[in-house]
């Protein structure tokens, strides 16, 4: 009998797949947790507790007690959050990761689940359909520490047969909480400013173009994956998925139907060298063979359903 526990729940991703989880497995069958106790809130239709992922001793607790089969470890300090304190960003992201995968080791959890990012990719990456084994030299520290965290969960599973699964994310975009720091949060704040009929102070360039991805391509990605069987998993590091590649401008493009009058206004920041570092679009063609995996939305799908949900959910 599954028992899943998912670390860093509050989070844009996990909000949105602990209740994909929840409804595919049952909400008994479910673990939130996150270090803050406001989350809660959040999880009323299944357990919650709070956890400091770095507190080994109480992952321990949890793992034992709940008889956890699954670990979805979101905890993470994004890129931009990263770079205003990177030793911390390095700390909570390797050193989280290596508690879970100890934790996985010593009390035989069946399978893992962790998230890596197009952030490992960086200047000299090839730029267009990026493959899944192209070079990567991240200059952040959040595309450092995907990078070694990849490396980490690979060894794993071939020195001590670990089952753990990751995806390099693109940015994600959804509409049931707000981002957390990261280089593509604009992409998310932009629905919340047309809603609001407020002006966009959009801090990357308008033509550049990065990975993004619907939440719900994501979660979904994710249970694919999950659900694979095991022997279909070829990359132990982390696998490449595509949703759509897009411009600041042309997501700006895609709301003016619903509201005419929104404005953007273009002040790039430190966060542009990021952007610039990252791949322009990205080729997933081993998630593809492996696990079939296939987006379903486009920037148009994606505006659409958005902008449909996203007033009634957040009352404006």
């Amino acid at each position: 009998m599954d028992r899943i526990l998912v670390i860093g729940a509050g989070g844009q991703l996990g909000t949105e797949l602990t209740k994909a989880l929840a409804q595919k497995y049952g909400n008994d069958k479910i673990i939130a947790t996150d270090f803050q106790e406001t989350a809660k809130s959040k999880f009323e239709y299944c357990s919650f507790q709070t956890l400091n992922v770095m507190d080994k001793a109480a992952l321990v607790n949890i793992v034992a007690q709940e008889h956890i089969t699954q670990i979805y470890h979101l905890a993470a300090i994004l890129s931009a959050s990263g770079e205003k304190n990177p030793l911390q960003a390095w700390d909570l992201n390797i050193g989280s990761l290596l508690n879970v995968l100890e934790v996985a080791r010593e009390y035989k959890v069946e399978k893992i689940f962790w998230p890596s990012s197009i952030a490992v990719f960086g200047p000299h990456s090839e730029k267009q359909n990026t493959p899944q084994q192209a070079y990567k030299d991240p200059n952040t520290v959040y595309g450092i520490s995907k990078l070694a965290g990849e490396h980490w969960c690979e060894y794993y599973f071939n020195k001590y047969g670990v089952d753990v699964r990751s995806l390099r994310y693109p940015g994600l975009i959804g509409y049931k909480s707000m981002a957390g720091g990261g280089t593509t949060d604009y992409a998310v704040d932009i629905y919340h400013k047309a809603a609001k009929a407020e002006k966009l102070i959009c801090f990357l360039k308008e033509d550049t173009y990065l990975p993004m991805m619907y939440m719900q391509d994501a979660v979904n990605a994710t249970l694919q994956l999950m659900e694979a069987p095991k022997e279909n998993i070829t990359i132990r590091n982390s696998y490449n998925i595509a949703g759509m590649s897009f411009s600041p401008k042309e997501m700006h493009e895609s709301l003016l139907p619903y509201y005419p009058k929104f404005e953007m206004e273009y002040q790039p920041d430190f966060r542009q060298a990021i952007a610039d570092s990252w791949p322009n679009s990205i080729d997933d063609q081993c998630a593809k063979k492996d696990w079939d995996w296939k987006p379903a939305f486009d920037l148009n799908a994606m505006t659409a359903v958005i902008v449909k949900n996203l007033p009634a959910y957040f009352k404006y």
